[in-house]
């Protein structure tokens, strides 16, 4: 089987976690530190804490907001759930917005029709390590005095005209599931520049409480969302591979954009004006007469793992039933949810494989397509 991903690690993780391993010390710590601050520097943001999810840290920072019951946060509906669930978790309502389809992110226009009087967060979507287009969302966000919580997480590295993913809003979270750029097994991120929100989330980060002389005292009811010292460790060696991976997947998927120009049906990831596109996963739309689940079902037959792009929340059962949503209530995300499909991609993968893919998917689209 072609997977559709292998992380890429080698001897540089077993020795810096062997390093944890013989202080006794597994907890968060200072392999932690070393990890937040390599990832502020690369990015180039003031302050970043270690989490111990993406999911975790878009929590984290919508709780630091301090936000009111009922507050509207803005969301861009076609995105892995867990980013809209934060919002229900957190008291507040979610509000869904549609995407272009030629960057799977938030469409500025489809935002701004729906912003009211309760709106205070704007949560915009780095979709497969592609940019949203952040500089109308922003002026939007500045023009209705919103909050920006920037879901990066498929997107460490990934820039915005130079500017990188995560630290253009108030707030930005990444992610290290292993799909991601790098991976610690499990594992996030938040970044940002503002100092009393980046004291909020030390604090509510390690169960509301900050250290005195011998022992803590607890000025919040906070949150166990630490990173251990040992994911820390595999943290900083995989940051050493980072531009390698980087450089090795956009080489590929230039060489697999350029193999799919001439399949019927089957539109390739766009490089977008901007640029700064790092291929989390690389995610082709099929044509509405191809059959998106069969196609996926073929392909594993044949010996090639594939998978969706990634979900429209308004389409999911929880979604439909408390807030009333339908199934293609937004078209486009809908569309990118039923027709979008991920092909094998990782930096270490061989040119040949890439070849593979294609004839395979070649062959299935001509037996699916209507």
């Amino acid at each position: 089987m072609i997977r559709l991903t292998v992380p890429y690690v080698d001897h540089r993780e077993l020795e810096e976690i062997e390093k944890v391993l013989q202080t006794g010390f597994y907890t968060q710590g200072p392999k932690v530190a070393e990890f937040e601050k390599k990832v502020a520097d690369l990015v180039g943001s003031h302050y970043a804490y270690a989490m111990s999810s993406c999911t975790t840290a878009l929590q984290l920072a919508l709780h630091t907001l301090e936000l009111k019951p009922g507050d509207e946060v803005l969301v861009a509906d076609y995105t892995f759930p867990a980013t809209a669930n934060i919002v229900v978790t957190e008291g507040q309502t979610p509000v869904l917005v549609d995407i272009n389809l030629d960057t799977f992110s938030m469409d500025p226009d489809d935002l701004e029709s729906k912003i009211t009087d309760r709106s205070r967060v704007i949560i915009p979507v780095h979709a497969f390590g592609c940019s949203a287009d952040m500089n109308p969302i922003l002026e939007i966000a500045k023009k209705h005095d919103l909050f920006v919580i920037e879901d990066a997480a498929c997107a460490l590295a990934t820039t915005y005209y130079e500017k990188y993913c995560g630290t253009m809003g108030t707030l930005g979270c990444y992610s290290f599931h292993p799909r991601k750029a790098i991976t610690t097994g499990e594992g996030g991120m938040i970044v940002t520049d503002k100092e009393e929100l980046a004291q909020k989330i030390g604090i509510f980060r390690n169960h509301g409480g900050v250290k005195g002389e011998y022992f803590y005292h607890y000025d919040e009811a906070g949150f166990n969302y630490r990173l251990s010292d040992i994911q820390g460790a595999m943290g900083v060696a995989q940051l050493e591979k980072l531009d390698w991976i980087l450089e090795n997947k956009r080489r590929l998927a230039a060489i697999l954009r350029e193999k799919l120009q001439g399949i019927e049906g089957v539109t390739p990831p766009i490089e977008p004006a901007w640029g700064g596109h790092v291929y989390q996963s690389f995610v082709v739309l099929l044509d509405d007469g191809i059959d998106r689940d069969a196609v996926i079902h073929s392909m594993r037959e044949k010996g090639v793992e594939t998978t969706l792009g990634t979900y429209a929340v308004h389409a999911q059962p929880y979604f439909i039933e408390k807030y009333g949503y339908k199934p293609g209530h937004l078209p486009k995300s809908y569309q990118a949810f039923t027709q979008s499909l991920t092909l094998p991609l990782y930096p270490q993968m061989e040119d040949g494989i890439l070849h593979i893919v294609v004839d395979i998917l070649k062959e299935v689209i001509k037996e699916n397509i209507n």
